[in-house]
């Protein structure tokens, strides 16, 4: 998956950008509460995005 189009999606369900880290960039879900590294790499792994969705409460 390309980083944009995750970005896309976490974005278009309400998450917000907190800070960047070293190489990566912490992403948090102000509903949940939870933050979540997205690394900077322009392909993202399709099991590793879905991680970063469900733990940022996106997916079940």
């Amino acid at each position: 998956m390309k980083r944009s189009e995750l970005l896309k999606q976490i974005k278009k369900e309400g998450c917000i950008f907190l800070r960047p880290g070293s190489r990566h960039d912490i992403y948090i879900n102000p509903k949940t509460g939870q933050k979540q590294p997205v690394p900077r790499h322009l392909e993202i792994d399709n099991e590793l995005a879905k991680h970063i969705k469900k733990y940022l409460g996106i997916i079940k």
